[in-house]
Protein backbone atom coordinates (compact mmCIF):
# COMPACT_ATOMS: atom_id res chain seq x y z
CA UNK A 1 0.00 0.00 0.00
CA UNK A 2 2.34 2.68 -1.20
CA UNK A 3 -0.54 5.08 -1.88
CA UNK A 4 -1.29 5.75 1.82
CA UNK A 5 -1.86 9.36 2.80
CA UNK A 6 -2.05 10.35 6.48
CA UNK A 7 -3.79 13.68 7.08
CA UNK A 8 -4.76 15.84 10.04
CA UNK A 9 -8.32 17.06 9.48
CA UNK A 10 -9.73 20.47 10.29
CA UNK A 11 -13.41 20.92 11.16
CA UNK A 12 -14.71 21.17 7.59
CA UNK A 13 -12.65 18.17 6.47
CA UNK A 14 -13.84 16.22 9.52
CA UNK A 15 -17.47 17.01 8.71
CA UNK A 16 -16.97 16.00 5.07
CA UNK A 17 -15.38 12.71 6.16
CA UNK A 18 -18.22 11.71 8.53
CA UNK A 19 -19.76 9.09 6.20
CA UNK A 20 -16.37 7.43 5.65
CA UNK A 21 -15.42 7.65 9.33
CA UNK A 22 -18.81 6.17 10.26
CA UNK A 23 -18.18 3.25 7.91
CA UNK A 24 -14.77 2.55 9.50
CA UNK A 25 -16.16 2.75 13.04
CA UNK A 26 -19.10 0.51 12.16
CA UNK A 27 -16.79 -2.05 10.55
CA UNK A 28 -14.57 -2.15 13.64
CA UNK A 29 -17.47 -2.54 16.07
CA UNK A 30 -19.11 -5.19 13.88
CA UNK A 31 -15.72 -6.94 13.86
CA UNK A 32 -15.68 -7.11 17.66
CA UNK A 33 -13.65 -4.04 18.65
CA UNK A 34 -14.52 -2.76 22.12
CA UNK A 35 -14.43 0.96 21.38
CA UNK A 36 -17.50 2.15 23.26
CA UNK A 37 -20.37 0.90 21.12
CA UNK A 38 -22.55 -2.21 21.02
CA UNK A 39 -23.62 -4.45 18.12
CA UNK A 40 -25.44 -4.12 15.87
CA UNK A 41 -23.79 -0.85 14.89
CA UNK A 42 -24.54 0.21 11.31
CA UNK A 43 -22.74 3.25 9.86
CA UNK A 44 -25.76 5.52 10.33
CA UNK A 45 -25.55 4.90 14.09
CA UNK A 46 -22.00 6.32 14.10
CA UNK A 47 -22.87 9.68 12.50
CA UNK A 48 -23.77 11.44 15.77
CA UNK A 49 -20.50 10.30 17.36
CA UNK A 50 -18.44 11.75 14.48
CA UNK A 51 -20.44 14.99 14.52
CA UNK A 52 -19.34 15.38 18.14
CA UNK A 53 -15.74 14.68 17.17
CA UNK A 54 -15.95 17.35 14.43
CA UNK A 55 -17.20 19.83 17.06
CA UNK A 56 -14.28 18.89 19.30
CA UNK A 57 -11.88 19.41 16.38
CA UNK A 58 -13.45 22.84 15.77
CA UNK A 59 -12.95 23.76 19.42
CA UNK A 60 -9.29 22.74 19.25
CA UNK A 61 -9.85 19.98 21.81
CA UNK A 62 -9.13 17.02 19.51
CA UNK A 63 -6.62 16.12 16.82
CA UNK A 64 -8.23 13.89 14.18
CA UNK A 65 -6.03 11.97 11.76
CA UNK A 66 -7.12 9.78 8.88
CA UNK A 67 -5.36 7.23 6.73
CA UNK A 68 -6.53 7.29 3.13
CA UNK A 69 -5.76 4.72 0.48
CA UNK A 70 -6.52 5.87 -3.05
CA UNK A 71 -8.65 8.66 -1.55
CA UNK A 72 -10.71 6.32 0.65
CA UNK A 73 -10.62 6.71 4.46
CA UNK A 74 -9.65 3.32 5.87
CA UNK A 75 -8.23 4.32 9.25
CA UNK A 76 -8.33 7.02 11.89
CA UNK A 77 -6.98 8.01 15.29
CA UNK A 78 -7.61 10.89 17.69
CA UNK A 79 -5.77 12.63 20.50
CA UNK A 80 -7.69 14.62 23.06
CA UNK A 81 -5.44 17.61 23.67
CA UNK A 82 -7.68 19.68 25.96
CA UNK A 83 -6.73 18.79 29.52
CA UNK A 84 -7.16 20.11 33.04
CA UNK A 85 -4.84 22.99 34.04
CA UNK A 86 -2.44 20.65 35.86
CA UNK A 87 -2.09 18.39 32.78
CA UNK A 88 -1.17 20.64 29.84
CA UNK A 89 1.59 18.22 28.83
CA UNK A 90 -0.73 15.18 28.46
CA UNK A 91 -2.94 13.89 25.68
CA UNK A 92 -5.47 11.05 25.51
CA UNK A 93 -5.13 8.75 22.51
CA UNK A 94 -8.57 7.62 21.33
CA UNK A 95 -10.12 5.39 18.71
CA UNK A 96 -7.26 3.95 16.68
CA UNK A 97 -9.44 2.31 14.03
CA UNK A 98 -8.45 0.50 10.85
CA UNK A 99 -11.06 -1.04 8.55
CA UNK A 100 -10.75 -4.83 8.56
CA UNK A 101 -10.12 -4.82 4.80
CA UNK A 102 -6.99 -2.68 5.30
CA UNK A 103 -5.38 -4.33 8.32
CA UNK A 104 -1.84 -5.67 8.22
CA UNK A 105 -0.67 -2.99 5.80
CA UNK A 106 0.93 -0.56 8.26
CA UNK A 107 -1.91 1.95 8.56
CA UNK A 108 -2.01 1.78 12.37
CA UNK A 109 1.73 2.40 12.63
CA UNK A 110 1.62 5.30 10.18
CA UNK A 111 -1.37 6.85 11.96
CA UNK A 112 0.30 6.51 15.36
CA UNK A 113 3.61 7.96 14.15
CA UNK A 114 1.82 10.94 12.63
CA UNK A 115 -0.47 11.67 15.56
CA UNK A 116 2.40 11.37 18.04
CA UNK A 117 4.42 13.92 16.00
CA UNK A 118 1.40 16.24 15.84
CA UNK A 119 0.77 15.98 19.58
CA UNK A 120 4.44 16.66 20.30
CA UNK A 121 4.31 19.74 18.05
CA UNK A 122 1.51 21.00 20.32
CA UNK A 123 3.67 20.58 23.43
CA UNK A 124 2.43 17.19 24.57
CA UNK A 125 5.10 15.01 26.17
CA UNK A 126 2.94 12.18 27.51
CA UNK A 127 0.15 10.22 25.84
CA UNK A 128 -2.13 7.68 27.51
CA UNK A 129 -4.63 5.16 26.16
CA UNK A 130 -6.75 2.20 27.13
CA UNK A 131 -7.72 -0.85 25.10
CA UNK A 132 -9.57 -4.10 25.59
CA UNK A 133 -7.36 -6.71 27.24
CA UNK A 134 -6.79 -9.68 24.98
CA UNK A 135 -7.84 -7.82 21.84
CA UNK A 136 -5.84 -7.63 18.63
CA UNK A 137 -5.38 -3.93 19.37
CA UNK A 138 -3.65 -4.62 22.68
CA UNK A 139 -0.77 -6.34 20.87
CA UNK A 140 -0.09 -3.30 18.66
CA UNK A 141 0.91 -0.76 21.30
CA UNK A 142 4.02 -2.42 22.81
CA UNK A 143 5.41 -2.82 19.26
CA UNK A 144 5.02 0.96 18.89
CA UNK A 145 6.92 1.76 22.08
CA UNK A 146 4.00 2.10 24.49
CA UNK A 147 4.44 0.97 28.11
CA UNK A 148 1.79 -1.21 29.73
CA UNK A 149 0.61 0.18 33.07
CA UNK A 150 -1.92 -2.38 34.20
CA UNK A 151 -5.32 -3.98 33.79
CA UNK A 152 -8.71 -3.15 35.28
CA UNK A 153 -11.08 -6.12 35.21
CA UNK A 154 -14.66 -5.72 33.93
CA UNK A 155 -13.99 -2.12 32.84
CA UNK A 156 -16.09 -2.22 29.66
CA UNK A 157 -18.11 -4.57 27.51
CA UNK A 158 -17.41 -6.37 24.28
CA UNK A 159 -19.70 -5.07 21.51
CA UNK A 160 -21.51 -8.40 21.33
CA UNK A 161 -22.01 -8.37 25.14
CA UNK A 162 -20.06 -9.61 28.14
CA UNK A 163 -17.60 -7.76 30.33
CA UNK A 164 -14.00 -7.26 29.29
CA UNK A 165 -10.92 -6.08 31.10
CA UNK A 166 -9.08 -2.98 29.94
CA UNK A 167 -5.32 -2.48 29.68
CA UNK A 168 -3.84 0.99 30.14
CA UNK A 169 -0.70 2.22 28.34
CA UNK A 170 1.41 5.38 28.23
CA UNK A 171 4.15 6.74 26.00
CA UNK A 172 6.53 9.63 26.50
CA UNK A 173 6.99 11.66 23.34
CA UNK A 174 9.38 14.49 22.56
CA UNK A 175 7.87 17.95 22.34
Amino acid sequence: MSDIEIRLLDESEARAAIPALAAVLSDCVEGGASVGFMQPYPPESAVAYWQGVAQSVAAGDTLLMVAEVEGRVLGTVQVGVAQMPNQPHRGDLKKLLVHRAARGKGLARRLMDAVEREAAARGKTLLVLDTATGSEAEAIYPRLGWERVGVIPDYAMWPEGGLCATTFFYKRIAA
